[in-house]
Formats: structure tokens, C-alpha cells, sequence
């Protein structure tokens, strides 16, 4: 009974509509995420002078506030990710559930 209702699950278009998109929708996240941590990356490695530049008077660096960017740029996109995935993903799930449980 369990392999049938995986086999009309996984013939369902909706779901391939789902794991197709959810999937695209990741890799681009994925890589946006992996350009920008590895860009500091290598600001680090090749442009030390630039980070390590004071912001006016006090001890903080410019590399400062660009790590902080890109902990919250994780944060923000974490957060658009689930906000999509709480709305679009779960809708197609629950109607493809509700469709293949007939």
C-alpha cells in the first residue's frame, strides 16, 4: 500500500512541478550564498589593504561591517527561502497529498 501511494506520488505532475522548482530555487540561492561568502573570501586573500582600512577614528576595520553583511545576507535569504517554501512548497505538498490519497 505505501509503495503505491510513492508511485502515485511521484507520477503526480505537481510533484515534479515541486521538486523541480524547489530544487532550482535552491541552487540559485546556493550559489548567490556561495558568491558572496566566497567573494569575501577572496577580498580577504588578495586585498587585505582593503579590509583592513579603519572606518574614522576608532578600531574598527572595514572588513568589519562587510562580515556582518554577510551574516545577515545568510540570515535574509535563509528567511526568503522559508517564507516561499511556508507558502508555495507547502501548498503544492498538501495538494498533492490531498490528490494522491484519493
Amino acid at each position: 500500500m505505501e509503495n503505491d501511494m510513492a508511485a502515485r506520488i511521484a507520477a503526480n505532475p505537481k510533484y515534479q512541478q515541486l521538486v523541480s522548482t524547489r530544487s532550482r530555487f535552491g541552487w540559485i540561492l546556493t550559489a548567490i550564498m556561495m558568491v558572496v561568502y566566497y567573494g569575501y573570501i577572496a577580498i580577504i586573500a588578495f586585498d587585505k589593504e582593503l579590509l583592513s582600512a579603519r572606518v574614522g577614528e576608532g578600531v574598527t576595520t572595514v572588513g568589519i561591517p562587510i562580515g556582518l553583511g554577510v551574516i545577515f545576507f545568510t540570515i535574509l535569504i535563509t528567511g526568503f527561502y522559508v517564507r516561499r517554501a511556508n507558502s508555495e512548497f507547502d501548498l503544492l505538498t498538501h495538494e498533492i497529498v490531498q490528490e494522491s490519497s484519493k
